[in-house]
């Protein structure tokens, strides 16, 4: 059953409602084309410039098999990974991302550290420019 233009303004209230609810106004657009999603989705993944280079090694390690292995068990261990962000994502839908959910998820004592600990993970797994 298709949704109406109703329904989806009640959506849009609601989380408009959760976003006052989180200490923000909602001020952005928040929808992406299919295009965009998929431009986003395959510069996050990287799969040309990230597992090409890797052929070589596992096909001279372990040969066609581990390279069909290791690609659905990684894959199926990223799915895993991206679902649970999602979770996360959508209960606190905001630009901070990581670190908006790092105060929120860690206990008060802990957040300092939690925080830091998020950061620097995160921009250890930046692409670097260079050597």
């Amino acid at each position: 059953m298709a949704k109406s233009e109703t329904d989806s303004g009640s959506l849009y209230d609601h989380d408009k409602a959760v976003l006052e609810k989180l200490g923000y106004k909602q001020s952005l657009d928040r929808s992406l084309s299919a295009f965009s999603n998929f431009g986003v989705t395959f510069s996050c993944c990287s799969i040309l410039s990230g597992l090409t280079p890797l052929y070589a090694d596992a096909l001279q390690s372990g040969g066609p098999m581990t390279v069909i292995w290791g690609w659905l068990l990684v894959s199926f261990f990223t799915l895993m990974i991206g679902l649970s962000l999602a979770e996360i994502c959508s209960a606190f839908p905001t630009t901070g991302g990581l670190y908006f959910w790092t105060t929120r998820l860690a206990s008060a004592d802990w957040v300092p550290l939690a925080s830091w600990v998020v950061g620097y993970t995160n921009w250890l797994g930046l692409p670097r420019n260079g050597p």
